[in-house]
């Protein structure tokens, strides 16, 4: 078995098992494989971690299917959809509070006044974040309306459809409105503060909202629009287009490697080893254990999910207190922390017209990633 050892300056040692005779991992990838010959998804980037170590990498399929075939490489950008929401707003959020700047149980009102229609004024940045505002899912997009001020006044505007603390209803409004409250306190646009207080801290040089035109042939197109024009480096959900791109629950691009650095350093944060991620290891426990309102089943973390009905891809092997999100467009993680385990799943599964549901092989794909390392 050929070993590559490299590191990534995260205070943690990968290794790639890339090129072994025989991959233990061999059912995962014929899963995958089998996904995309059935036309699940045009292609996919796999990685999965244990022990912060990658043990596992695997590339499969196509880029683009239309106009022209294109292979899928490691190097590939996506549109990472919600994972926005964890990875970039939740974070830089958590940020605010651990300088002192807000508090999780700040009200929204006192940011925001207007908010307070609709009976909304008792709602918290923590209801927000664990989605037990009562918000109901979106915006209305019946409407030809356009602009971040005015996403934002329909926020404000918006009914509830829950008692807040009541009810899990995910919603993008939630960090819709969270977005602009980071750059309320802050003073910098969503873009910069990620940019300044994420991307720059952990390298990740290969993500951002608005990607570069430069990098336009990297990125995986994801569905064509009604017009017939095919959306490459502009983010796919239809609120966040609205908005210019730059919107708290969706926007975010970027890349296998930058993920890696991200996943690393979140890891060996919350275990307490030495790491570049830009919080404290007790905001990175925040984060990442429940911190629903008391007696609600629903387990969700300030950006995390933890285990609701949306938590099928942990599938039926990682651990209770494990955490991860999806995104619409097909990207998915699932963090198992104790084991330093991570499931990374890369693809732009609505390319070319929509797509299928990915939930049936996501839980499958962790139930056996779980299989295997559990024989580590």
């Amino acid at each position: 078995m050929r070993r590559r050892h490299f590191t990534l300056g995260l205070g943690a040692n990968f290794l790639t098992l890339d090129g072994c005779a025989t991959s233990p991992f061999s059912t995962v990838d014929r899963l995958m494989t089998r996904a995309v010959h059935d036309g699940k998804m045009p292609g996919a980037i796999l990685v999965i971690g244990h022990h912060n170590t990658v043990v596992h990498r695997s590339v499969i399929g196509h880029r683009a299917l239309v106009p022209e075939r294109e292979k899928l490489t490691i190097d590939t950008v996506f549109d990472m959809a919600s994972l926005t929401k964890p990875l970039v707003t939740a974070l830089c959020l958590m940020q605010l509070v651990e300088a002192g700047r807000l508090s999780l149980d700040t009200k929204v009102t006192a940011l925001l006044p207007d908010f307070a229609a609709n009976g909304k004024g008792d709602i918290s940045l923590r209801l927000l974040l664990t989605h037990y505002s009562g918000l109901p899912p979106d915006l209305p997009l019946t409407a030809p309306w356009q602009g971040r001020d005015e996403a934002l006044r329909l926020a404000c505007a918006s009914p509830l459809m829950a008692r807040p603390g009541s009810t899990f209803i995910y919603s993008d409004i939630n960090f819709i409105v969270l977005g602009r409250i980071v750059e309320i306190v802050s003073g910098n646009s969503l873009q910069q503060q990620a940019r300044h207080g994420i991307f720059a801290p952990l390298s990740m040089g290969h993500s951002d909202f608005l990607p570069r035109a430069s990098e336009q042939k990297i990125i995986a197109p994801t569905q064509y629009q009604d017009d017939g024009t095919m959306l490459r480096g502009v983010v796919h959900d239809p609120t966040a287009r609205r908005m210019g791109g730059i919107a708290g629950h969706a926007g975010l691009f970027s890349r296998e490697d930058d993920l890696v650095r991200y996943i690393a350093a979140l890891i060996a944060c919350r275990a307490g080893q030495n790491s570049a991620f830009p919080l404290s290891r007790a905001g990175v426990l925040l984060m990442t254990t429940p911190q629903q309102p008391r007696d609600r089943r629903e387990l969700r973390g300030l950006g995390w999910d933890i285990d609701t009905h949306y938590s099928s891809l942990r599938g039926e092997g990682f651990p209770p207190g494990s955490f991860g999100h999806t995104g619409f467009t097909g990207p998915s993680l699932w963090i198992a922390p104790e084991s330093g385990s991570f499931v990374l799943i890369l693809t732009n599964r609505v390319h070319p017209r929509g797509g299928v549901s990915l939930v049936a092989l996501r839980r499958s794909v962790s139930t056996e990633v779980a299989r295997v390392l559990s024989t580590f």
